[in-house]
């Protein structure tokens, strides 16, 4: 077809990740200078990646009833653009045929470029799916957002099940990217209380039986968009029964996996220490030293924090079970607090215990819950 150029802004909301959503598109003129077109809708209970693709789908409606030739999509959904681009595959069940509409109706225009740009460069779609959700949620619908009729199932709503928003002491604003993060289940290791890092123990019953106790958790929670889990055999163990609990994928992140401890691997704390006094000593106050031939603390939280940004990129507003090991995990609640080595030592987290942490695109963290394992029954 043939005609003007324009450009599309669109975004989409979900006040829970899923909960109420809504979107908002604006189609502009070529040089941004008129609004052609706006839409936006209200579409009840969703997710924030569901409501990002319903606004891109009618902002490309928009334009072509305009009868543009050319367009310019602009999204601060990183997931959006990325599979719009075809640079990330599509897998969740729920984008699949929103991309494929989207795609449909890209096919139509002689030229469609797509662009990521920052949230604040995204305000007037921004308002337009607020202003939808706004209109159409009563105060009653608000506090009620995500809750089932059995009290005894959790909301899906989102990391707190109080309350979506951030904390109002913090700078923060829109939907932070959920990390519930899972400790594997037990390991021969573990049982004899031993350094296990690279090395590749399987779980034993007790920790098949714990996997299966948390998939539990989860299937009843819901609202779960990816899980991702450390290479390692103890944790894809423990991430499997999860997604087949919850019909997803399983998603593998080498930035996940626990720390090498080298010549330490397989040795109690007391043998360790036994055979490198005074290098234990040191490693057990200085995160910048490392286990003969392993990782230091602080290399652990290099990659950890590459693993949280890109997956905060890929999966941007959304509740994601990662299922990881002891320092990985605390390392993940330190980002989040924003908080000094000392954690690393003081913490203790248990085998297959829940903590949560989340995270907003200022790079802003909180912590919602720590060592939970009220899931894991006798």
């Amino acid at each position: 077809m043939s005609g003007p150029r324009v450009i599309i802004e669109a975004d989409g909301g979900s006040r829970g990740n899923p909960g109420p959503a809504g979107y908002g598109a604006v189609v502009f003129d070529r040089d941004r200078q008129r609004a052609l077109a706006e839409r936006c809708e209200y579409l009840g209970v969703a997710t924030n990646n569901v409501a990002e693709y319903r606004g891109l789908i009618a902002g490309l409606m928009a334009a072509r009833e305009l009868g543009a030739g050319a367009v310019d999509v602009r999204m601060d959904s990183k997931l959006v653009v990325e599979q719009m681009s075809g640079r990330w595959k599509v897998k969740h069940p729920d984008m699949i045929p929103l991309n494929r509409q989207a795609a449909d109706l890209a096919r139509s225009f002689d030229e469609v470029t797509w662009t990521w740009i920052p949230r604040a460069e995204n305000s007037h779609a921004d308002r337009l799916a607020n202003e939808a959700m706004d209109d159409a949620q009563s105060p009653a619908d608000a506090s009620d957002a995500g809750a089932g009729e059995d009290s005894d199932v959790e909301p899906a709503a989102s990391c707190s099940d109080a309350t979506p928003a951030a904390p109002g002491w913090m700078a923060t604003s829109g939907t932070p990217t959920c990390f519930l993060l899972l400790r594997h289940g037990q390991t021969p290791l573990s049982v004899e209380r031993r350094y296990s890092g690279r090395g590749n123990p399987e779980l034993t019953d007790l920790g098949q039986t714990q996997a299966a106790q948390s998939a539990k958790r989860f299937a009843a929670r819901g609202g779960v968009a990816a899980v991702i889990t450390s290479p390692l055999a103890r944790t894809r163990a423990t991430a499997d029964a999860a997604a087949h609990a919850l019909g997803l994928p399983v998603q593998v992140h080498e930035g996940l996996i626990e720390t090498d401890f080298g010549e330490w691997e397989g040795l109690t704390f007391s043998e360790a220490a036994a055979r490198d006094p005074q290098l234990h000593q040191q490693w057990l106050s200085d995160t910048s030293v490392r286990p003969p031939g392993g990782e230091s603390f602080d290399e652990v939280r290099a990659r950890v924090l590459t693993a949280r940004d890109e997956l905060s990129e890929q999966f941007g507003g959304a509740n994601l079970l990662v299922v990881s090991h002891v320092t990985p995990i605390k390392t993940m609640l330190q980002l989040a607090l924003d908080g000094g080595p000392s954690l690393l030592y003081r913490l203790h987290l248990d085998l297959a215990s829940l903590s949560i942490a989340e995270f907003y695109d200022e790079g802003r963290g909180s912590v919602r819950l720590v060592n939970d394992t009220s899931h894991l029954t006798s």
